[in-house]
């Protein structure tokens, strides 16, 4: 409310609400506090230590890719596990008695020196090749492209699945050797496989979300996972290393890109980027309104890529269409892949295997391989890799 009062010395009348400059002269200090406050918040999160990437279905790992809470279900039923990131160690672990290995990645390990570890073995994943770990598995090809993980029923008599019941299965199809068990079945295949050979049980299965923390709780995953990795044996779990060997990385002395930069890179990325923003605001303003024109004919996007296809058809041209469409999912996958645009075959299909977990020799032959020999070929083709990139989107 406005209060009005006259004026002692000229009889006047004045009046005493507040205005808006007493208001701010009486609140600028806090205003000017709480301002410093959001800035250092700002900068902290900007600038603070960033955390680093998960480690899909690791022991150790808490987020929702990794495996954390399956430890602890199998530590506290007291099974011994026991986390190691190289053949080495594993065979150290082997040489201590009976145990459990659990391989969950192959990227950096060789699989003879693996199959040489003694003992039972749960494979996660599409190694692509069995020969060494799991004699006589296979990998079954579906329409379509992998099976995609999702709940499946066990539809087979080996009590781990059984009594577990519908579990997240999915990410590959496989078919053992005579006298193997398959269960959860897609297509002509069956996403685990377990066998036995030598005195030992291997067990193959499709993908590892079932074991992951996102999953655990859904369905019968945490019932699958004990029932098949808690046998009362210790386990070694053998995972990625999170320092690759020497060998495996680019660089001078094994090391990456981003070693090599010093440490106050991050500001001067910060100083280009203002420096584009203020550069492109002073030429955009000098440039003045876009001036707009109406074109004399108006083609829809799908007319022409339709045209471009009736050409390519009409001459028979297979080979370029498949590289053209080889290039454009290459282009598109590279960055998701975490690679420059000069990465060379080898490292996108070592990657690409890694991601998706997929045969290296199928996704190199997709990607590199010969032209297709006909039109049912190339739609062929087309569908695969429209499948691929589906897949790495989704992951």
């Amino acid at each position: 409310m406005s209060v009005i009062t006259p004026s002692p010395a000229t009889g006047e009348s004045r009046s005493t609400s507040p205005t808006v400059r007493s208001t701010w002269r009486a609140n600028r200090l806090i205003v000017l506090l709480g301002l410093l406050v959001l800035l250092f918040a700002v900068g902290s999160v900007l600038l603070g230590p960033q955390q680093g990437p998960s480690r899909p279905l690791d022991p150790d790992d808490t987020s929702l890719a990794g495996s954390k809470g399956l430890a602890e279900l199998l530590r506290a039923r007291g099974v011994t596990v026991d986390r190691v990131d190289s053949v080495e160690a594993a065979q150290e672990r082997a040489a201590t008695g009976d145990r459990l290995l659990l391989v969950t990645d192959m990227t950096f390990f060789d699989s003879d020196a693996v199959a040489r570890i003694p003992g039972d073995r749960l494979i996660v994943g599409d190694i692509g090749d069995f020969d060494a770990l799991a004699p006589g598995v296979r990998s079954e090809p579906v329409d379509g492209g992998p099976p995609r993980p999702r709940s499946r029923e066990p539809e087979c008599s080996l009590p781990a699945a059984t009594a577990a019941g519908s579990a997240f299965m999915g990410g590959a199809a496989f078919t053992g050797p005579p006298g193997s068990v398959g269960c959860y079945p897609a297509g002509d295949g069956h996403t685990l496989i377990r066998t036995e050979r030598a005195g030992s049980v291997v067990t193959v299965v499709g993908n590892g979300g079932f074991m992951s923390n996102l999953r655990l709780a859904e369905d019968g995953n945490a019932a699958l996972a004990l029932n098949l990795i808690g046998t009362g044996k210790p386990v070694t779990w053998l995972v990625r290393p999170e320092f690759p060997p020497v060998g495996q990385l680019p660089g001078e002395g094994g090391r990456s890109m981003y070693d090599l930069m010093p440490d106050n890179i991050r500001w001067t990325v910060y100083m280009a980027i203002i420096a584009l923003v203020v550069a492109a605001f002073w030429r955009g303003r000098r440039l003045g309104p876009v001036v707009t024109e109406k074109l004399p004919v108006v083609v829809r996007a799908a007319e022409t890529v339709e045209g471009r296809g009736r050409l390519y058809r009409a001459r028979r041209a297979r080979r370029r269409a498949a590289d053209a469409l080889r290039a454009g999912t290459i282009d598109r996958l590279t960055p998701r892949l975490g690679l420059g645009s000069g990465a060379g075959q080898h490292e996108v299909v070592a990657a690409l295997a890694a991601r998706t977990g997929q045969d290296p020799h199928q996704l190199g032959a997709a990607l590199y391989g010969p032209p297709p020999a006909d039109d049912a070929g190339l739609v062929g083709l087309a569908g695969y890799l429209d499948s691929i990139e589906r897949h790495v989107s989704e992951l």
